[in-house]
């Protein structure tokens, strides 16, 4: 038994889990003392950087397929880090924490639940970072990469249009509509949802049996920005805000929700 428990606390994945509580829950400690979610997106993106990095050390390998996942996630994290920082450092707050900052059970909740969301969304690379067995790179690493790479450019184009136009005076109270944002009403999250797919697909060439399984990672991130703490939240408040303007309902009506494609409307 003790030899069971030693192999599984020796995992990398074991380690990496155990790392992503510890790191949740002082960042929960210290958010609940000081009464703030300032640096709640920040602690999360950078526990996936630092997972990403720990997990490639502890597998001991370092092929080049581990080391371009571990890339493409460290530049994921420090852009969009780094973006979310800035932004509440801007607005002051996030509204997802209004009546829950001051409420440490619940902040715990959401602290921890930050935690499932690192460690399933990581899977696949951590699994990657675990396997010694290496295989030739080919078509599905590219097209990964490339899908990876799409994602990438279209959330942070999203972010960087959105951030533009609320930091112009002459927009205030109003709602975007252009660039990237005339094609989707939400074309960040699907470039969230495009990078992931493209790192589970890459990491995939060296997947064997139940670590398939992982292709939760992907589904996971549509299923949480799709019905839970991403559009649902915001098309609420967006329909409490503009919902009588003729000028928005129009764009609802004329706009992906998400896939900038008229069959993929209701999704």
């Amino acid at each position: 038994m003790q030899d069971l428990l030693d192999m599984i606390m020796g995992s990398t994945l074991a380690k990496c889990a155990v790392t992503d509580l510890a790191i949740q829950w002082v960042g929960w400690a210290l958010a609940s003392a000081l009464k703030t979610e300032k640096f709640y997106d920040l602690a999360g993106s950078g526990t996936f950087v630092l997972l990403a990095h720990l997990s490639r050390v502890w597998g001991g390998n370092g092929h080049l397929r581990q080391n371009v996942q571990t890339g493409l996630v460290t530049t994921w994290g420090l852009r969009l880090g780094t973006f979310l920082f800035l932004r509440i450092l801007k607005e002051g707050q996030d509204r997802r924490f209004n009546n829950v900052r001051d409420s440490p059970g619940t902040f715990f909740v959401y602290w921890t639940v930050q935690a499932l969301w690192v460690f399933i969304t990581l899977l696949p690379t951590l699994i990657l970072n675990s396997e010694r067995r290496d295989e030739p790179l080919g078509p599905r690493d590219y097209i990964g990469w490339g899908i990876w790479g799409l994602g990438f450019a279209t959330e942070a184009i999203a972010d960087q249009q959105k951030w533009n136009f609320k930091s112009d005076p002459d927009n205030a109270g109003k709602f975007i509509h252009h660039g990237l944002w005339a094609y989707s009403r939400h074309p960040n999250y699907l470039g969230e949802i495009l990078q992931w797919s493209g790192l589970f697909l890459s990491a995939s060439s060296v997947m064997r049996g139940p670590q398939c399984l992982s292709a939760v990672s992907p589904l996971f991130v549509w299923f949480l920005l799709r019905h839970v703490s991403g559009i649902p939240i915001l098309e609420k408040q967006a329909m409490k805000k503009w919902g009588s303007d003729p000028a928005f309902q129009n764009y609802i009506k004329n706009t992906p929700l998400l896939w900038p494609f008229p069959k993929f409307k209701g999704e």
